[in-house]
């Protein structure tokens, strides 16, 4: 996806499931039942660690910790990852990269089947009464033809798509972010008017239909502030795509945006709707966006860093939790020496695990 840009009336609306309440439930339950680099850009990566400051809380907000109630995938790309470098011989490289194969990340499904993937990610999610977080991204003309380009072939096909994704989730306990790009692509005017109605149309169909699953929690994604930068400009789009049905929305999906600048951001969305709440993409925010009005900077910047850990430990009443949406080291395209958008990148992700030690270090002598 590009998540270009730089890549909820609710007087009576039932306030959204908490996921910090579920967190809290499931420890209950616990306790019951006992785009292209320049030459040598590794080394000028390395150099530009030092120095770098990492998210800090709004004034009156709890610092997050690293409890989270998300399910960790064992058998991830930075897991095994790990595992080849250990290998090798490559333990200090092996140990960095544990900062992402020891974080939750969400499952992308497939857009052909999204039942396989989905089935492991519950799978693994019940063995260890944890949290499930999926991410629907399969909306027909998906990215207006970009690196993330494709997406169902027409209107049933999404439908029928969306069914089985939601019959995989089962009774399972998960958060769904409901196709990253759609509304601020319908906003911004790179989705052809033409398209405008079916999208809607299809967007609130995915939320009633995620929502019949018991114990499922439905974000329907927002864009960053870097993109629309008037967030008034998404409220309609937001109310006909149903948001009123969600339990919130998400904003910064592959995105680098600062939880400061994000959280004020969606403070304000969420105003507008009616006090809707929000989940962030802190997946690659450590360092914020990359500056100086480079080309494409939200795609596979150098400089980078991992963001806040996943939780909902957020101090804040509206953000119900901090969430790896973009799996850390997934190339955004074929941009600056990256593969195909989604494919795993080794050595970007290593360079997101050794800045955020930098970061980390920094942060603890000050």
């Amino acid at each position: 996806m590009s998540s270009r840009g730089p890549h909820r009336p609710h007087a009576t609306r039932r306030r959204p499931y908490s996921l910090a309440s579920a967190a809290v439930a499931a420890a209950l339950a616990l306790t019951a039942t006992g785009c292209s680099p320049e030459a040598g850009e590794d080394s000028v990566e390395r150099s530009e660690r030092a120095g770098r400051t990492g998210p800090s809380a709004l004034r009156g907000e709890a610092d997050p910790t690293t409890s989270s109630p998300f399910w960790i995938d064992p058998e991830s790309d930075a897991a095994r990852q790990v595992r080849v470098w250990e290998r090798q011989g490559r333990t200090d490289d092996a140990k960095a990269l544990r900062r992402i194969s020891e974080r939750a990340v969400a499952e992308w499904p497939a857009g052909d089947n999204p039942e396989p993937g989905i089935d492991r990610v519950v799978r693994g999610a019940k063995a260890t009464r944890s949290t499930a977080v999926l991410v629907a991204y399969n909306i027909p003309h998906r990215d207006c033809g970009l690196y993330s380009a494709g997406g169902a072939h027409d209107a049933q096909y999404y439908r029928d798509w969306i069914g089985a994704f939601a019959e995989a989730i089962g009774d399972a306990e998960a958060i769904v972010i409901l196709e990253p790009d759609a509304i601020p692509h319908l906003t911004d005017g790179c989705t052809p008017a033409e398209h405008h109605d079916e999208r809607y149309e299809l967007l609130a169909h995915a939320i009633d239909r995620l929502k019949r699953q018991p114990r499922t929690r439905v974000y329907l994604d927002a864009g960053n502030p870097d993109w629309i930068s008037d967030p008034a400009r998404l409220t309609e789009p937001l109310r006909r795509a149903g948001i009123a049905s969600a339990d919130g929305f998400s904003l910064n999906v592959s995105n680098f945006q600062t939880n400061d600048v994000v959280k004020a951001y969606g403070t304000r969305l969420s105003g507008l709707l009616g006090d809707v709440h929000f989940a962030i993409d802190t997946s690659r925010n450590g360092a914020g966006p990359l500056r100086g009005g480079r080309d494409e900077a939200w795609c596979n910047p150098p400089g980078r860093a991992l963001g806040s850990p996943p939780t909902t430990n957020t101090g804040n009443e509206l953000l119900d939790a901090y969430l790896w949406i973009k799996r850390p080291g997934d190339s955004d395209g074929p941009c600056r020496g990256g593969p195909a958008a989604g494919t795993w990148w080794p050595d970007y992700a290593l360079g997101l695990a050794l800045r955020t030690k930098d970061t980390n270090e920094a942060k603890d002598k000050t």
